[in-house]
């Protein structure tokens, strides 16, 4: 079974026991091997002055040691578990990012809506796939690649305005964070839904935009 962290509490196989001491180089191996995701190496923190900055040099930085270091990023990524093992092997801090619009695209809500869209999907019986939670209070769900071009009609279906809510997707050209991926001094990526064996097979994005938009839009 595919065990990063302890999923939180309140998710489904919160009982399963922690997963302590793999290194990042050995988490982007198993994404590569185990789920067949691509992933590429982003920056990393370094100590300066007492505190923790981005490797790219920005004291500024919005996502200190979370965002790509490398302009020709989406030429990077791989799915080889060799080649990521090389990767990371250069770079062993290297924060772990995932290219979405390939096997995956992810939708991403506030943390608040995103926890009560979960009660809802418990409620609903609905199969999720893996979903994090990310240090600047975001929720990304893992949903089929293509959900760009659905997600704005299938909104509109429901009655929402696409632009009244906090609802975006993450499709080709964006990437997201893999646990256990830090953001600067604001605490790790981490998994609310861990990748399981039970959902390898991910939920196309109309099986979820229901309770999600009903959930952004109680959000506002």
């Amino acid at each position: 079974m595919f065990i990063v962290e302890e999923t939180l509490a309140g998710t489904e196989a919160a009982q399963i026991p922690k997963q302590r001491g793999e290194s990042l180089l050995e988490t982007a191996v198993r994404y590569a091997e185990e789920r067949h995701w691509d992933v590429f190496p982003g920056t990393w923190l370094e100590a300066a002055d007492g505190s923790q900055r981005c490797s790219c040099g920005d004291a500024a930085c919005p996502a200190p040691g979370s965002h790509p270091a490398r302009p020709d990023w989406a030429t990077q990524a791989t799915g080889s578990a060799t080649v990521a093992r090389r990767m990371w092997q250069k770079q062993p801090a290297a924060s772990i990012l995932l290219p979405t619009g390939r096997t995956f695209d992810a939708i991403s809500v506030p943390e608040t809506a995103g926890f009560l869209a979960l009660a809802r999907m418990e409620r609903m019986e609905l199969t999720l796939g893996p979903v994090t939670l990310t240090p600047d209070r975001r929720m990304e769900f893992f949903v089929l690649p293509g959900a760009g071009v659905k997600v704005p009609d299938l909104v509109r279906k429901l009655g929402w305005a696409v632009s009244s809510l906090d609802l975006t997707v993450l499709g080709e050209g964006a990437y997201v964070a893999a646990p256990p991926t830090r953001f600067g001094s604001r605490g790790a990526v981490q998994w609310a839904c861990r990748p399981t064996p039970a959902n390898r097979w991910l939920p196309d994005a109309e099986e979820l935009i229901s309770p999600l938009a009903y959930a952004c839009g109680r959000d506002r």
